[in-house]
């Protein structure tokens, strides 16, 4: 199946196959300030037209389908809204960065693969710089009911002081170590089933370390299911990661590598994450999501744009 590229020029891109809109990537977002701006992906749908994403919802407006989202880096917030401070739980400061294109570096499509890559500008709230980083997101087809994303991150340390990467678990919140790779699923996919390699289920789930979580959603409007899974990659920082991730009150998913311990980055030094995240119409059931972590897992290791 043909991948086909629509580049809305200083905006965003958007990628299609079999006439649906798979994804959105929109890398110059009119976020506000206090949003922590930054690119995101949405719509999200599946081969089948399914929606498998969420805008900035009223209970956490600073979620954005899927996004590279870090609440606490050094002293700056590139998650948005609030930020924990323990003993005073979420404060509002100002500490909200951005993350800023700054140059396109690839654009492509060719058959059953397309390829985006450019480069952001990290910077804390009064515009002092922070990282550099070069980003690439790689859009496969599977097959006719499923496709794969992968994003690869590489991020330098330009703010002139070592930056400790952590998570309102680090700063001493229980059980809430989110931040990377964020995927917040729609209204209806609440209630959900989580899967993990071990089995699937809900909530008690968060926090335990594996390769790869998957979700299993129901959709409003036609009642069908879709199915996504997140893979970390082998070579990623603290693989296998703790997971944060949610169905009881939201759906989302996030390979969280900061969940409960900070990790360095000396000024000047590189920090690279990549992952999959697969995409599929209908339940696949434990065996075919597992099934689907394998398919992440190919495409990891078919590389990035």
């Amino acid at each position: 199946m043909t991948l086909q590229v629509d580049h809305a020029l200083g905006r965003s891109v958007a990628v299609s196959a079999g006439g649906v809109q798979l994804f959105t990537y929109v890398y110059r977002p009119d976020t506000p300030v206090l949003e922590s701006p930054k690119p995101y992906l949405h719509p999200v749908r599946t081969l089948g037209g399914e929606l498998v994403s969420l805008f900035r919802p009223h209970d956490h407006v600073w979620h954005k389908g899927i996004a590279w989202s870090l609440p606490h880096v050094g002293e700056h917030n590139f998650w948005g809204g609030p930020t924990y401070v323990h003993g005073r739980f979420y404060v509002q400061l100002d500490n909200n960065g951005s993350a800023t294109h700054q140059e396109m570096t690839t654009l492509s499509a060719e058959g059953g693969r397309a390829g985006i890559g450019h480069t952001l500008a990290w910077t804390s709230q009064a515009g002092d710089p922070v990282i550099d980083e070069r980003r690439a997101l790689a859009a496969s087809v599977l097959d006719d009911a499923t496709w794969a994303l992968v994003f690869d991150t590489a991020m330098t340390n330009v703010s002139g002081a070592t930056l400790s990467f952590g998570s309102p678990t680090t700063k001493g919140r229980e059980n809430a170590g989110y931040g990377g790779l964020f995927w917040r699923g729609p209204r209806s996919f609440t209630g959900g089933l989580i899967q993990s390699p071990a089995g699937a289920g809900g909530g008690e789930l968060r926090g335990t370390r594996a390769e790869w979580f998957g979700f299993r959603g129901r959709h409003d409007g036609t009642g069908g299911h879709s199915t996504i899974v997140m893979v970390d990659d082998a070579a990623n920082p603290r693989h296998p990661p703790q997971w944060f991730a949610r169905t009881e009150e939201f759906a989302c998913l996030c390979p969280a590598p900061f969940f409960s311990e900070e990790l360095e980055l000396p000024d000047g030094e590189t920090l690279r994450f990549r992952y999959a995240v697969v995409v599929a119409d209908g339940d696949r059931g434990e065996q075919g999501t597992a099934l689907l972590a394998e398919r992440g897992r190919a495409a990891l290791a078919g590389g990035a744009a």
